[in-house]
């Protein structure tokens, strides 16, 4: 019997050392958890919510299906990725070069800087639509974004930028509420997330690119090795960095899906299919779905254009100044790394700054921006497999036989899509980028 009392005392402080044991381990990961995060759920920018919206518009809940591979997808090219930079210590732009040579890596960096502007350009576009939506007029949001977005970097460290960052992927949960509001058929949306359907159209195939090409963007993978190169992470932690990817991949996901389905409840019931922007597509959810859906959206448009808006111009500078062998972190002063803070400066005002101008191809450019992803998006999967599957530089943290069939897999079906495309355009069929055309 007087082992009883001594178990019921040591009991108690068993309970305190799991606890503090879990507490570590929980910090540890929060400590690493970030870049995966932010990286995934970036994606998610103003053309990326235009396309999403698109999809939802035009096909209601018929292209949900996409989300179950382009999770997988996701998850395999970051993973592989963060890999690198935790293995090598070298951000991808420099393991090209290194690589492959500088003039490979030239053009290569070009195209990444004209798909990046695009992009920066879009990012802009859905600031000033967004707070149009509340009677901001662009020539007073782009101006105060540009300034907002500049400062945070420049004056910022990599920690204090992860934090806001991380703080502003919470605000994507606005896209979840609207859809609630929106009142969607969840068993026909969950019947077709499961259920693939393939159609033989220009537009459907036009936006099946423009899906995987929002999802899985080329410049992301550069973005997330260089953070990982910046953050130091040491490969025995390597786990956490490895959560943290799978969570950014899946949360990604999740809000994509909500998106399409707020959309496809409402706009495409509606016959709303010609919607020009992310902006019109809120400002239409207004009598189908109410007030407070529309606002929702039209703040998880503001919230996420200005997300990318500080993560492409940076993401653009780590690849070019990388490629050329230059100083280049968030971490470094402006006198430390200038070629990198007047890059990124110069990619802010020229975004900022042709979205003023009257006449832009705003809509045109959102989403060719994004089809140019899923062009480019083949390309860079190709150096970063042959990278990551040479032993001389990975040893045993090469890929394993499931994540080179995935990656191949993914190399194959873009460039069947693109080809498929430019089939199509060749044959006469109308690939077209304005919405509910033929």
């Amino acid at each position: 019997m007087a082992g009883a009392p001594l178990k019921s005392r040591l009991a108690p402080l068993l309970e305190q050392r799991r606890l503090r044991a879990l507490r570590r381990r929980l910090l540890v990961l929060f400590a690493v958890i970030g870049p995966g995060l932010i990286t995934s759920n970036v994606d998610n920018d103003a053309g990326g919510i235009y396309t999403y919206s698109l999809a939802g518009a035009q096909f209601g809940y018929l292209l949900l299906w996409t989300l179950i591979p382009m999770t997988l997808i996701l998850y395999v090219t970051e993973e592989m990725t963060a890999r690198m930079g935790v293995v090598t210590g070298k951000g991808l732009s420099d393991l090209i070069r290194e690589e492959f040579g500088f003039r490979i890596t030239f053009f290569l960096m070009l195209a990444v800087l004209a798909v990046a502007l695009g992009n920066i350009l879009a990012e802009f576009a859905g600031v000033a639509a967004s707070l149009e939506l509340f009677g901001v007029s662009r020539y007073v949001s782009v101006p105060a974004a540009a300034v907002a977005v500049w400062l945070l970097v420049v004056r910022g460290t990599s920690k204090s930028v992860e934090k806001i960052f991380l703080t502003i992927c919470v605000f994507y949960l606005t896209y979840v509420f609207s859809a609630f509001l929106a009142k969607p058929d969840w068993l026909t949306a969950a019947y077709h997330t499961l259920r693939p359907t393939i159609e033989w159209r220009s537009n459907y195939l036009l936006l099946l690119l423009a899906l995987v090409g929002s999802t899985v963007a080329p410049w992301q993978f550069f973005y997330l090795q260089s953070a990982m190169v910046e953050k130091r992470v040491p490969r025995d932690r390597y786990w956490e960095t490895r959560a943290d990817v799978l969570v950014g991949s899946v949360s990604c996901m999740v809000i994509v899906f909500f998106i399409m389905v707020c959309c496809a409840a409402t706009l495409h019931l509606a016959g709303r299919t010609d919607i020009r922007d992310a902006a019109e597509a809120a400002e239409a959810l207004r009598p189908l779905a109410g007030p407070y859906a529309s606002a929702l959206f039209a703040f998880g448009l503001l919230n996420a254009s200005l997300f990318a808006a500080s993560i492409l111009p940076l993401s653009t500078a780590f690849v070019i100044c990388e490629g050329l062998g230059v100083e280049a972190g968030v971490d470094k002063s402006f006198r430390e790394a200038p070629v990198f803070y007047w890059l990124y400066t110069a990619l802010i005002v020229v975004g900022a700054g042709l979205i003023l101008l009257p006449g832009t191809p705003l809509v045109r450019l959102m989403v060719l921006s994004q089809v140019v992803n899923g062009f480019l998006l083949p390309v860079v999967l190709i150096f970063m497999l042959v990278l990551v599957n040479r032993a001389d530089l990975m040893g045993e943290w090469r890929n394993s036989w499931g994540f080179n069939a995935v990656a191949w897999a993914t190399v194959g079906v873009m460039i069947v899509l693109t080809l498929a495309l430019v089939y199509l355009g060749l044959t006469g069929a109308r690939v077209s980028l304005t919405p509910g055309a033929e």
